[in-house]
């Protein structure tokens, strides 16, 4: 990056439910979304790029900067990987400083032309140090996500473009460059860049970009259906490369794991890591090297850039008015217990959920009056549906409820959450879905 500054049943019958629990699939959606789901990025291919992208720098005076022989060689290992893989690919030149640059442009052949979604980073070093976490490890997530579309032999409705930038520790030279030798017919086939600059940082945040609303919700129903909380980023806002795009009106997002900005203790309560320490203590440094990586975020942001990729490259895909999102696995409620909960995860869909979300609920109970039934949105707002009733001695909560779910986003992991709150009755949630 650039400088600067989530009444017992029949012991029969639970036994039943039980086996069920263990057998049926966690979450079925019906119909399912017209996406494929994105592939799991494998954290080894990752590392090996980072690894071959050390030994250039190493080979090259210890940097992969612009202008120097190290960076060309960067590219060049970045291309051949990608022209192996199906991938048309054009060098861009340019000149900065009295050097030559290279930006390094690949497009996934199909999609639809006039529809185009890029990924980008950028791929030089500063003269200091190898760049490993700045930014070897946005240009090797970059790089394997690329390459699984090509092992998946996606066909995505958008088409798919994927970019390396130069001299972007110089002001966003190539970056800058690309955005405006693109003619304006070209801009505006643009539906979207995504940007990823350190995301491996060894004391690391989770932070995305919040400019285009769309792609940040898209990235963080990732992180909530991986519990992992986030923030806004604002350390790099504008020091990177989706700047330029941003500037011209392209709708731009991305992720980030932190600079030389410290780790406050809320943070750290979140994410784990050190107090005041800053989230890359070898930020534009000769310790910037393969050991600056932290596994745990690099694995996580690269497989949420895959899942970014398939999500937004995938055009009309939002499932129609109507559409049901259930469980049918069973999940025993035990008695004048804690709560319990059965997950739904909805994606496809855009904006928010309805003023009338319909949730039906199927829960067999021998006195229903035990228990207190929440839907509990992505974000972790509960929504109450039932109450206990000490007079409501009946079987069973078979019902649906309309909830007024508006201030919610539709994408994400919905629970219904179930607490049996008196003793001697026990059962089970038998099923559950929404309906949009």
């Amino acid at each position: 990056m650039r400088s600067s500054r989530h009444r017992s049943l029949l012991a029969a019958a639970l036994c039943a439910a039980a086996l069920v629990a263990s057998a049926a699939p966690a979450v079925q959606a019906a119909p399912a979304p017209a996406a494929s789901a994105a592939p799991d990025i494998p954290l080894g291919n990752v590392k090996a790029h980072l690894t071959q992208l050390q030994s250039i720098a190493t080979a090259n005076g210890g940097n992969r900067a612009h202008g120097r022989a190290g960076y060309r060689a960067s590219v060049d290992y970045v291309k051949a990987k990608l022209d192996g893989a199906g991938y048309t690919t054009t060098l861009q030149q340019f000149t900065s400083g009295g050097a030559t640059g290279y930006n390094l442009i690949a497009d996934w052949p199909g999609g639809d032309p006039n529809r185009v979604l890029m990924a980008g980073s950028h791929l030089d070093s500063v003269t200091s140090g190898a760049g490993i976490n700045d930014n070897g490890s946005g240009s090797a997530a970059v790089l394997e996500t690329a390459l699984a579309v090509s092992r998946a032999g996606l066909a995505p409705d958008k088409h798919l473009r994927f970019a390396w930038w130069g001299a972007e520790e110089l002001g966003l030279v190539g970056s800058k460059y690309y955005v405006a030798n693109l003619a304006a017919a070209e801009r505006a086939k643009l539906a979207g860049y995504l940007n990823f600059d350190m995301i491996g940082s060894p004391n690391p945040g989770y932070f995305v970009y919040d400019d285009d609303p769309v792609i940040e919700q898209t990235f963080k129903d990732y992180y909530a259906g991986l519990s992992i909380p986030t923030e806004i980023e604002t350390e790099g806002d504008g020091r990177s490369d989706h700047a330029p795009f941003k500037n011209a009106g392209v709708p731009v997002g991305g992720l980030f794991s932190g600079a030389d900005y410290k780790k406050t203790a809320a943070q750290a309560q979140k994410w784990g890591g050190t107090v005041g320490q800053a989230f890359d203590r070898c930020y534009h440094s000769s310790c910037d090297t393969t050991a600056n990586i932290d596994d745990t975020a690099l694995d996580r942001n690269s497989d949420a850039i895959a899942h970014a990729v398939w999500t937004l490259s995938a055009g009309g895909t939002t499932p129609p008015a109507g559409s049901v999102f259930g469980n049918t696995a069973d999940v025993v409620i035990p008695d004048n217990g804690g709560a319990v909960t059965s997950s739904v995860s909805v994606t496809g869909r855009t904006g928010n959920a309805p003023a009338a979300l319909k949730v039906a609920v199927d829960i067999k109970h021998t006195f229903r009056g035990d228990l207190v039934v929440d839907l509990l949105a992505p974000d972790g707002s509960a929504y109450r549906l039932k109450n206990s009733s000490g007079s409501d001695s009946a079987d069973d909560v078979i019902a649906t409820y309309t909830v007024n779910a508006s201030a919610e986003s539709a994408n994400g992991t919905w629970k219904l959450q179930v607490r049996d709150v008196a003793a001697r009755d026990t059962g089970y949630i038998d099923s559950w879905q929404l309906t949009f």
